[in-house]
């Protein structure tokens, strides 16, 4: 049985319907992110794993035991929100330990078990410290370390590192990953941000209007979404809308809007006729000004309209005979060179039929 288990819940305000009828399962020791667009129902979905919510139907079970009717103190389980929710008037140790002198812990009990969560955070020799003498980033390593002082089975993020800045935020990622390994609680992580959700989380339910579009590994969300939303909202993706002309020996053959024939990976279930998009990622897409033709290959040729350097890649926007447009992503690899092509300059692109998804609506 699954650490945590949510059975077909649904939670509504009113008229809105801000959960409908989500199910899921949390593995112990499993890294779980919420992923979605604001107003999704992830933080929602949060709040009454913890309990301040209680849902309107459906149920949900830790360890095995139904939580309906039990209140937040008496589940085995925290939350760290994003303004951290620290005293300002107590030291760090203070803030750390109050778990353990709320449940009455032997104050040389809760000295050792302080010491074990700052080691646990990076945080030794802070104890005597004030919030307002701390970053942003150790604020939050406070927060987590008074979360996990008295060791729950499931500690609930709510987009913890939203207010850090891009730099801190990388390494405060990298921190949390090697934390959850070493203390081995399952992360129920909520995040709108995409490249944070890869990044850290072991499984992935890319929620949508109340619902979950996905839940999937990293890998298999982004190389095999489901649907267009879920295409669109992991990374960075071009997509085309697309009719099926023909399925045949495992390859489709497909109409692009406006820009002509392609091969397509084929999938079983669509039919001749069918609509739906080609979803392809700018990095399986191939740039150049002369591209050698191959029967595996798409091939159209086409203008730079733009471009974005990133740092380590750019990704040239390309315009089409037809005026459509394309992205294709080359690493920055060649000393010295920024950038490969100007606006304006004449192209080609290709991709193999094998790099693109075929999706319905």
């Amino acid at each position: 049985m699954a650490l945590l288990e949510v059975r077909n819940v649904t939670r509504r305000f009113g008229d809105f319907v801000a959960v409908d009828d989500v199910s899921l399962s949390i593995e112990a020791g499993e890294f779980f992110c919420l992923l979605g667009p604001s107003g999704c129902g992830k933080t929602t979905l949060l709040r009454m794993i913890a309990g301040f919510d209680a849902p309107d139907g459906g149920s949900i079970w830790i360890d095995g035991r139904d939580m309906t009717g039990v209140p937040p103190e008496q589940r085995d389980v925290h939350t760290v929100f994003q303004s951290y929710a620290l005293f300002p008037h107590m030291t760090v140790e203070q803030n750390i330990g109050f778990p353990l002198r709320m449940e009455k812990v032997p104050p040389a009990d809760i000295s050792k078990r302080v010491e074990e969560a700052l080691d646990d955070v990076s945080l030794s020799g802070m104890a005597k410290r004030y919030p307002s003498e701390l970053s942003g980033g150790q604020r939050q390593r406070v927060a987590v370390a008074r979360a996990l002082v008295d060791r729950p089975k499931i500690l609930l993020l709510d987009e913890p590192l939203a207010a850090l800045d891009a730099k801190l935020k990388e390494k405060m990622q990298l921190e949390l990953i090697t934390l959850q390994r070493e203390v081995g609680i399952a992360f129920v992580y909520v995040t709108h941000d995409q490249q944070e959700a890869l990044a850290l989380a072991h499984r992935i339910a890319v929620m949508n209007k109340a619902r979950v579009e996905q839940l999937d590994e990293p890998s298999r969300l982004y190389s095999f979404p489901r649907n267009r939303f879920v295409a669109d909202f992991i990374g960075t993706c071009n997509i085309l809308d697309a009719q099926v002309l023909e399925y045949d020996a495992g390859r489709m053959r497909l109409r692009l809007e406006g820009l002509g024939e392609v091969t397509a990976l084929g999938l079983e279930g669509p039919k001749p006729g069918d609509r739906g998009i080609l979803a392809l990622r700018p990095e399986q897409v191939a740039i150049g000004r002369q591209l050698a033709l191959h029967p595996e290959e798409n091939h159209f040729a086409g203008r730079v309209f733009d471009f974005l350097y990133l740092g380590d890649v750019t990704v040239y926007v390309v315009e089409l005979g037809n005026g459509s447009r394309i992205e294709a992503m080359l690493p920055n690899s060649a000393p010295g060179k920024v950038k490969f092509f100007e606006a304006g300059d004449a192209v080609e692109v290709s991709w193999r039929y094998d790099a693109g998804r075929f999706l319905r609506e």
